[in-house]
């Protein structure tokens, strides 16, 4: 976001009559905004900057979302042409519980444009007309299906091996997993020639199984990433139940993994052990755990001084595990130096208190096929309606800062005091509730709140993979 006159004839002047007074005020430079730091003086509003975007889009399905996920596709594992499509499953959050629903949606025709981080021509000036200022965004199209959904949708999501099985966490208390592949296949079998944005008609459909076995209602659940259809979920009566797939349907084992003192709040499974777990919690802990061992959590790591609200496991860097605070904190543990026992501290790889609000969402950039390298880029959203985009492997640079500060021609005014590894801050949403990288599209961001879905690229984070 950056700030700007709303009504520049409204401005105050300092012109006096007979030197050359007139109602028109010379055009200010454009400041990036900065959330609980800068207030907004009479006359300015902020505006977002199209520049700073290979891609930004925004949409909404009916009801707010408090979660979603994207679903995995046969489009190509490794996408970077312009239009792209996408799948996703999101829940409802519905002023009256049974109006309710899990909407299945295809956003396609979703437009950008392809930048050079700096201008490649020193003497170019930038605000002279280029293919990257003037080039609209076309309308992306987004067709939507319903299912009813018994109470609001806490979270879901959708597993990886599989896509068409979906579970989702009700705050009535259950868990059910559904199929959802005849809506997706008439989705990829349909035409992107119109527009629905809410108004589809709501289907009636069974779930596969719904679990009402938990004491309560909980937010935390996750697929097995190497063992298909293996599922965690975790209430706020700190109980985790493990479910495995059997003949078409599911054993949950009733004795539920306990070890926290307060609500589970988040659920990640190892990216290469089919049998580690790790859980986060309101009691401040993140709790390491091996299915085969149900006693206790092998490891409990004290980091966090509140809540710890969510957690993601790089998928390459398997010994880097990222968490997210209540009290607008999140750092990277590396779990190779974690200590077996209880309220145990490790030394942390990063630990950033830039917002100042709640962490609602945290992940990793994923892998792509074409690059096998570790990534150090993590997405953080928070209830400060700031989503940011860090690089953890960058470090500060006063030199390159001079050098590319003049390639930009005295255009970056940008604060001093941001940390270096912040990349980028995507802001215009209200009461941001969870993020996703898109795993087939390289630099694709997409994110829900109370006032619905954004998709963006930044510019500044590169969508063509080196060959």
């Amino acid at each position: 976001m950056v700030r700007s006159l709303k009504n520049p004839k409204k401005a105050k002047t300092n012109n006096k009559k007979g030197e050359g007074s007139s109602d028109s005020v010379p055009s200010l430079a454009a400041k990036v905004w900065q959330p609980g730091i800068d207030e907004l003086e009479e006359g300015e509003e902020l505006q977002c900057d199209p520049s700073a975007y290979n891609s930004l889009h925004a949409f909404h399905i009916g009801w707010p979302c408090m979660s979603f996920d994207v679903v995995r596709d046969s489009l190509g594992l490794v996408r970077t042409e312009f239009p792209h499509t996408v799948y996703c499953v999101a829940g409802t959050q519905a002023e009256k519980s049974s109006w309710n629903s899990i909407g299945i949606f295809k956003l396609s025709n979703i437009s950008g444009k392809r930048r050079d981080l700096v201008p490649s021509d020193e003497n170019s000036d930038m605000d002279s007309e280029s293919s990257d200022s003037d080039e609209e965004q076309v309308e992306a199209v987004i067709q939507l299906r319903k299912v009813s959904h018994e109470g609001c949708v806490n979270r879901i999501r959708a597993m990886a091996q599989n896509p068409n099985i979906v579970a989702s966490w009700a705050d009535t208390g259950h868990v059910q997993v559904w199929d959802f592949s005849s809506h997706l296949n008439a989705l990829a079998e349909s035409e992107s020639h119109g527009e629905s944005h809410g108004a589809s008609a709501v289907s009636n459909q069974s779930p596969l199984v719904k679990f009402d076995g938990h004491k309560d209602e909980g937010y935390a659940i996750d697929w097995s990433p190497l063992e298909p259809g293996r599922l965690l979920s975790g209430d706020c009566k700190n109980c985790i139940y493990l479910w495995e797939p059997t003949s078409g349907t599911w054993n949950i084992d009733a004795n539920p993994f306990i070890g926290h003192t307060a609500s589970v709040e988040d659920l990640q499974w190892s990216p290469i052990d089919p049998f580690r777990f790790a859980s986060c919690s309101v009691d401040g802990t993140i709790a390491l755990w091996d299915i085969r061992e149900r006693n206790s959590p092998s490891s409990n790591i004290k980091t966090h001084k509140a809540d710890v609200n969510v957690i993601s496991w790089n998928k390459l860097a398997s010994n880097m595990l990222a968490s997210g605070s209540d009290d607008g904190s999140f750092c990277v543990h590396d779990i190779r130096f974690v200590k077996e026992g209880r309220d145990t501290t490790v030394e942390l790889v990063a630990y950033f208190e830039y917002h100042k609000h709640p962490i609602t969402s945290i992940e990793w950039s994923p892998p792509h096929a074409a690059s096998r390298e570790a990534s150090s880029i993590v997405a953080v959203s928070s209830s400060d309606n700031q989503l940011t985009i860090w690089d953890l492997s960058l470090e500060r640079d006063e030199e390159e800062e001079a050098e590319f500060k003049a390639k930009m021609k005295e255009q970056v005014n940008a604060p001093t005091d941001l940390p270096p590894q912040l990349l980028f801050v995507h802001q215009g949403q209200k009461d941001l509730k969870e993020l996703h990288w898109h795993p087939q599209i390289p630099g694709m961001v997409i994110s829900t709140a109370a006032d619905g879905f954004n998709i963006l690229m930044p510019s500044n984070i590169e969508n063509v993979l080196p060959a």
